[in-house]
């Protein structure tokens, strides 16, 4: 058993922060007792953080962990074999975890056996939700085919642990629904629009049919799980909010209408602010690794995206905070809440987002996302207050201490 003591709480609900405050977490990792004035108990070992901030791990609910190197261009992913790549994703996992990400939703490319790894302790990373291999229609934004006849996508594919997810018509996609639920999907990610890294389509492009997506919500629905979606182009937005997805990733163009059906359904809305912008900040580093017609549709997007978001944020949508890192460089997930602040959400609105919101989104509000008696006791301890400048959360010298379920991956104030 262990104490907190002597933090600011920021307990990830809202609420205001709390001066010396004490956590105990016991030998399960849970927490059994918060708040000011509580008793260390006599067999617990104390930490005392000096009124240090203490705040819930952050939540990401959309990256691509299993996508090897960062800003590999097409050549060197010919040349990688499947075996390096899978150790190139390792260092994702430990970068993102380093950055005080403590759960994530993989929103495509991550089987089943990665989760398994970090679990069993084989290399650190995050906890995972994942969707396995994410659906789409021919010519969709998941179909890799490039005009030369071969394709290269982010992620490997696998018979079994990522099956391939090309589908047309609503009993091809029901049959590729269940293959992504059988190798273990928690969630069915679809592409319900084009993209800006996709070859053969465009941002505004509407794909898979109302019909076609309502398949895929009725096979998560009849194994409790939900939906997610890719969604970008105003009718794809909408098609996947009618059809019944719970949560659409990206929302480049929303309009009025489409934002209110969102508020009425509870459905979340996923920003992913830092993805178009870690585009051009990898094509500012290394020119030509990007595609060409992938930066141009990056520069198209970009004003689009960001009013969108702030038209959603001030209507009300629920948002949680998600990066696509993978697109953006993984490790630097906690950006994405200076860009929310940007949208006009106050840092604590944006921490919100990144904690008790996000596990809602991810469906894992049993266990993480805020410091409650009950949860796990996954936090950061943070050297300064990120209520004043949001941006010290991307500054890893300030993150003192990063916990997973009480055990300390990293511990700078006992060294």
């Amino acid at each position: 058993m262990q104490a907190i003591t002597g933090a600011t709480l920021i307990d990830g609900t809202g609420s205001d922060p709390l001066a010396n405050a004490t956590i105990v977490i016991d030998e399960g990792g849970r927490i059994t007792e918060v708040g000011a004035g509580v008793a260390v108990p006599s067999d617990a070992t104390a930490l005392d953080v000096g009124g240090a901030t203490v705040m819930p791990g952050l939540i990401d609910a959309h990256v691509h962990l299993n996508s090897g190197k960062f800003g590999a261009n097409m050549q060197e992913r010919a040349l990688t074999p499947p075996s390096l790549h899978g150790y190139e994703s390792m260092t994702n996992a430990r970068e993102t975890l380093e950055a005080g990400v403590t759960s994530v939703r993989d929103a495509s490319g991550a089987p089943l056996g990665f989760r398994m790894a970090i679990e069993q302790g084989l290399f650190p990373g995050p906890r995972m939700k994942l969707s396995i291999s994410a659906l789409s229609q021919t010519g969709g934004h998941g179909d890799k085919l490039l005009p030369a006849g071969f394709g290269f996508g982010l992620f490997p594919s696998h018979p079994t642990e990522l099956p391939e997810t090309i589908c047309d018509g609503v009993e091809e996609v029901r049959k590729t629904a269940r293959l992504v639920l059988r190798a273990g999907a928690d969630f069915i990610k679809l592409h319900s629009t084009g993209g800006v890294l996709s070859p053969s389509d465009e941002p505004g492009a509407t794909q898979f049919t109302i019909e076609e997506i309502a398949v895929m919500v009725q096979e998560a629905a009849a194994q409790g799980k939900t939906c997610m979606a890719h969604a970008q182009a105003t009718q794809g937005i909408k098609n996947a909010v009618l059809a019944g997805v719970e949560s659409i990733e990206h929302g480049i163009y929303l309009d009025d209408e489409v934002i209110e059906q969102m508020k009425q359904r509870g459905t979340f809305l996923v920003p992913t602010l830092h993805a178009p912008r870690g585009v051009l900040k990898l094509e500012e580093e290394r020119p030509g690794t990007m595609l060409p017609q992938s930066v141009r549709k990056t520069h198209e997007v970009l004003d689009a995206h960001t009013e969108s978001i702030r038209a959603a944020y001030e209507a009300g949508v629920t948002i949680a905070m998600g990066t696509d890192a993978a697109v953006g460089k993984h490790g630097t997930n906690t950006e994405e809440l200076e860009y929310l602040t940007q949208i006009g959400m106050s840092a604590m609105e944006a921490i919100v987002a990144s904690t008790q919101t996000a596990a809602a989104c991810i469906h894992d509000s049993s266990n993480v996302g805020t410091l409650e008696v009950g949860k796990l006791g996954d936090l950061l301890v943070i050297d300064g207050d990120p209520l004043d400048d949001i941006t010290i959360l991307q500054d890893r010298d300030r993150l003192r201490v990063i916990m997973l379920g009480g055990d300390a991956y990293k511990d700078t104030i006992r060294g």
